[in-house]
């Protein structure tokens, strides 16, 4: 039915000059509806759609396209596309596919848009030719968003990556407590061989170098216990939770560390914050590490700042410090397994941090600037709105 509709229109169109006023208008009438159908169709579809002529001027734009590459209705038939759109230039020489005699070249790419937001969009890019008379090409371009699809795959191999990280670390763990139950068994057995014998100075030093292996050992397992609590995966037990509290517990366990480091601290609290649910355990690990970190990073003394604060949806933990900051470039490895600035890092802490934020929906950003210091944001939602996304 369309080919006939199409075939007839033709035959209407090559007879214009026979066409009286009646049949003009109808005609017209025709056309625009045509016209009004289709851009209908091309409006509705999700892929971005644009036409370009041979200087890379956007001849035609679907809505999709507009909203993916951040153009007006202005831009069409007036704009050169990579004036909107610098990027393109490293990926697509458009003027010099403008080869009559490559009427099939076709490109296709993946490409990071940072304008007018950060996407992931594949590009498939055709030369076609819009006029059999003319001898220069056009081009027509077709954008898919692969936000989505490109976040959910870098989450999961993120995801696997920390899965099998954690798999290794607490079997490292595991056969690290091994050897120390055997050497507290033996410093046991030694201890009951000099009851036996007589006291004498060196049976009381070896009693003492014992006492301190034993004190050790002890450390060493509270180390191991605590690093396998840390990393493993253990789903949130979700709370009421008030955040001043849990800040000002966290502090005060962190209290002997500062004095020693020359850190002076300050928590600004200006009025409550609502309730969020939480894991209480979990959300003081993630301070704890952050606080942690903030000392590191000033080892000849600075000042921290805390402040929470809130808004309709979300109670916020500002947590800023004086340190030696981060490098542009290493701000989007900080999260990842074993990537640590510093010589005695273990590179888990931040990834633990990430991996607790996720678990409850929360957020954390990071801001620095290398030699002045880095704030570091967490976000959790609101009580009222935790609950409404778990229902939902």
């Amino acid at each position: 039915m369309k080919t006939r509709n199409s075939s007839s229109l033709n035959r209407v169109l090559g007879h214009l000059d026979n066409l009286d006023t009646t049949n003009l208008t109808i005609l017209v009438q025709r056309l625009a509806k045509e016209r009004e159908l289709l851009e209908k169709v091309f409006n509705s579809i999700k892929d971005g759609i644009l036409v370009l002529d041979h200087t890379g001027i956007i001849q035609y734009a679907n809505q999709s396209s507009l909203e993916l590459v951040g153009l007006s209705e202005q831009d069409i038939g007036e704009t050169v596309l990579t004036d909107k759109w610098p990027d393109l230039n490293r990926w697509i020489d458009i003027q010099a596919l403008d080869d009559p005699l490559e009427t099939s070249t076709a490109v296709t790419r993946e490409i990071e848009m940072t304008y007018p937001q950060q996407r992931f969009v594949r590009l498939f890019l055709m030369p076609l030719k819009l006029s059999t008379s003319s001898t220069r090409m056009s081009f027509l371009i077709v954008l898919t968003d692969i936000t989505e699809q490109k976040e959910t795959t870098l989450e999961t191999i993120e995801s696997e990556k920390i899965a099998s990280i954690i798999m290794l670390a607490a079997g490292v763990a595991h056969e690290i407590g091994n050897p120390l139950n055997s050497l507290t068994i033996h410093l046991q057995l030694i201890e009951r061989k000099l009851e036996q014998l007589e006291k004498s100075t060196a049976t009381e030093r070896i009693e003492k170098s014992i006492k301190v292996c034993e004190e050790e050992i002890k450390r060493l397992d509270g180390i191991i216990t605590h690093f396998l609590g840390a990393i493993r995966d253990n789903p949130p037990d979700f709370q009421d939770v008030d955040l001043i509290n849990v800040i000002e517990e966290v502090v005060g366990l962190q209290e002997e560390s500062l004095q020693k480091n020359k850190i002076d601290l300050n928590v600004e609290i200006d009025q409550p914050t609502p309730l969020i649910l939480a894991d209480v355990n979990q959300v003081k690990q993630v301070i704890y590490n952050v606080l942690k970190n903030a000392v590191e990073a000033m080892p000849s003394g600075g000042i921290i700042k805390i402040k929470p604060q809130s808004d309709d949806e979300f109670v916020s933990i500002l947590i800023a410090d004086t340190g030696a900051g981060i490098d542009h470039e290493d701000l989007s490895k900080i999260f990842q397994p074993y990537f640590t600035t510093k010589k005695s890092g273990t590179g888990l802490g931040m990834m633990v941090v990430n991996r607790i934020m996720r678990a409850h929906g929360a957020k954390i950003g990071i801001d620095s600037k290398k030699g002045k210091g880095t704030v570091v944001t967490l976000q959790f939602p609101q009580k009222h709105r935790r609950v409404r996304l778990l229902q939902e």
